[in-house]
């Protein structure tokens, strides 16, 4: 495939974004939102001061000190959940019941409990809410799934991957805080596993091991997935090393390799049984990529839907059913559960 860049949706800024929290996360997605023609329309943090900040440098039109604030500004009709882990179901639930449709970050929620309560109330509510898996919608992630379901490999056996990054040390950080459910697996594990869900389909039996920090959170976790049908995902996962963060499907006639870093924008190789390569994509995407599950959102809400067949409710509870498994192998829990 040529090196012409990926189409990028656009918007025609019907819809009105509310973003939630202030943090990293939350300015890398806004960046794409507003570099992609959609409408960023109030920010919401518990400091006005920070709020304000923010969408001045967005351009956005007004900020709220509260989080009730953003959820009940008639002019907002998605709230995108950005704040910490342990946050997430709460705060979906928050705009779900102030009658907003919601893309709430990966993960889901805290737990599978928690992403069913937040699944069935918005099922109840006629709303949307979707895990914001932003690599399920990228260019080179719909290329996998054509190759796969084109038979480029042949039968899947297996998928492979690591999520591996030299994250800060300091114990005081969020991502090393255990009530803040920081750690490896939530911040970095859920892409591969959430990955080996997409394509290899649903689990049944996981194997997991672990080390940990200090601070009680954990600092690496590997994982052994068999999937039904028989396939196996293998995962490797840390916050204090960084490691190759390339991903190998490998099928009964060849393999599929993804460049670093797998879970952002990369090239795509197919390779045959005998390790000749078939077939490329590499496609560049402007901006970081994570506007494309806003244009997913944004094209459900125009056709009247509220479940996308890239990211479903129902295959987020799943993914965290899966990290609750993982949890109970390495014998890690998080306050309050």
């Amino acid at each position: 495939m040529s090196a012409q860049e990926a189409q990028a949706p656009g918007s025609d800024g019907a819809v009105g974004w509310g973003i939630l929290a202030t943090g990293g996360i939350a300015r890398l997605f806004a960046a794409d939102l507003v570099m992609h023609g959609h409408r960023v329309e109030a920010i919401g943090s518990r400091s006005a001061a920070s709020a304000e900040s923010f969408a001045g440098a967005l351009g956005a039109s007004r900020s709220h000190g509260s989080y009730e604030e953003l959820v009940s500004d008639p002019r907002v009709d998605v709230v995108y959940v950005a704040t910490p882990h342990n946050f997430h179901a709460e705060n979906a639930v928050l705009a779900l019941e102030a009658g907003k449709h919601v893309l709430v970050e990966k993960p889901f929620s805290l737990n599978a409990s928690q992403a069913r309560d937040v699944v069935d109330l918005a099922a109840a509510s006629g709303l949307l809410v979707m895990e914001a898996m932003w690599t399920r919608f990228l260019p080179h992630m719909r290329a996998v799934r054509s190759f796969l379901d084109r038979g480029a490999i042949g039968e899947v056996r297996s998928l492979h991957a690591d999520h591996t990054q030299r994250l800060p040390m300091d114990h005081n950080h969020r991502l090393n805080n255990l009530d803040l459910a920081g750690g490896a697996l939530l911040d970095l594990g859920v892409y591969p596993i959430s990955f080996a869900h997409d394509l290899l389909g649903p689990v049944e039996h996981v194997q997991a091991e672990a080390t940990f920090k200090p601070t009680g959170v954990d600092a690496s976790v590997a994982s052994v997935i068999r999937h039904v049908g028989g396939a196996i995902s293998t995962s490797f996962s840390s916050s204090e090393t960084r490691g190759p963060n390339r991903a190998t499907v490998l099928g009964t006639e060849g393999r599929l390799e993804i460049d670093a870093t797998w879970y952002a924008p990369a090239r795509v190789t197919v390779l045959d049984a005998d390790d000749t390569v078939v077939e490329v994509y590499d496609q560049p995407v402007s901006g970081r990529g994570m506007h494309y599950q806003a244009a997913e959102v944004e094209r459900l809400l125009a056709a009247g839907q509220t479940a996308s067949p890239l990211m479903t409710p129902a295959g987020s509870v799943d993914v965290m059913a899966t990290l609750d498994a993982v949890r109970e192998r390495i014998g890690l829990r998080y306050p309050g559960e």
